[in-house]
């Protein structure tokens, strides 16, 4: 599994970001499905082809339940870009956990009854926002099939959902940290920029992970490392990011002046805060705190 796979599980592995993506996307916002609900169910399945084992995996996959009665199986696929075979893929996992409903019982064969059928229902989230999901949305699209086959040949439709494109009313539905990954799809989808949200988040580091690894905006890869676990906000998160970066600018800059034994004078100092929107104060300081000796 890639790097990128990785990183985007982690948010949605929580059962309160779980529950509400499926509540505002499958249910309008109606808090039908409660943290405590949910279980987790290994991602990995094995199939047989050629001769010979393989194993495929989704993003994440949870059962909803009734205290020990499986209602459902909910699994999410995250997607940057377009995937023409994605019915394929989908229905791959799907008929993988309806198998394991039938190895089940094979495996509990004292019991006196099959256990009762659950249905499997699987979310694509589509994170592009250059572009509606143009590619195919049902099996029947994604195979040829000759005329005279087309009356035996059953469909399969995936249910995609396309985060950049949800309205302002959807958006606000979400309680969760979910509500920050898409209000900035949302805000990249209409402005091509993004003004961050004061909204305090709960699961700071994932948030940065999860926003790396679905964006080009090297920024959140940058800061994740440097802010608090929880309780700030996006626009703290990148008001320290900001920070951070001027703090390295003057460093480097002083630096270059002490390798080419050049003078660091009064007016060195007040260039060098112009530049970085910074008073001269915090240029001293920064120095300071970085063992730069200053003469001035």
């Amino acid at each position: 599994m890639s790097e990128k796979d990785m990183t985007e599980k982690t948010l949605e592995d929580y059962d309160d970001v779980f529950a509400d993506i499926v509540n505002v996307l499958l249910f309008n916002g109606k808090r039908l499905i409660k943290e405590s609900d949910l279980s987790p169910e290994t991602a990995r399945s094995i199939y047989k082809a050629d001769n010979k084992l393989h194993s495929q995996e989704r993003d994440v996959a949870k059962y909803w339940k009734n205290g020990l009665i499986r209602l459902a199986l909910f699994g999410m696929e995250n997607q940057t870009s377009t995937d023409a075979d994605m019915p394929l893929r989908v229905i791959s996992y799907d008929g993988a956990a309806y198998r394991a409903q039938l190895n089940a019982d094979a495996a509990n064969a004292k019991a006196c009854r099959p256990k009762e059928r659950y249905p499997v229902v699987t979310l694509v989230l589509y994170f592009g926002y250059e572009h509606h999901w143009k590619k195919h949305r049902h099996l029947l699209d994604s195979i040829n099939v000759p005329e005279e086959l087309m009356p035996f040949v059953s469909d399969y439709k995936i249910n995609v959902f396309e985060i950049a494109w949800l309205s302002d009313e959807q958006v606000a539905m979400f309680k969760s940290d979910f509500r920050i990954i898409a209000d900035y799809f949302v805000q990249m989808r209409k402005n091509r920029d993004y003004k961050p949200s004061k909204e305090t988040m709960k699961h700071v580091h994932e948030i940065l992970q999860l926003m790396s690894a679905m964006t080009n905006d090297s920024r959140f890869k940058e800061i994740q490392n440097h802010v608090e676990r929880s309780g700030v906000n996006m626009c703290e998160v990148l008001d320290a990011l900001d920070n951070k970066r001027k703090w390295k600018t003057v460093i480097n800059t002083l630096t270059r002046h002490i390798r080419r034994s050049l003078p660091i004078t009064s007016q060195v100092l007040e260039d060098i805060a112009e530049d970085n929107e910074l008073t001269v104060e915090k240029v001293r300081s920064i120095a300071k705190e970085n063992g730069i000796s200053l003469s001035c």
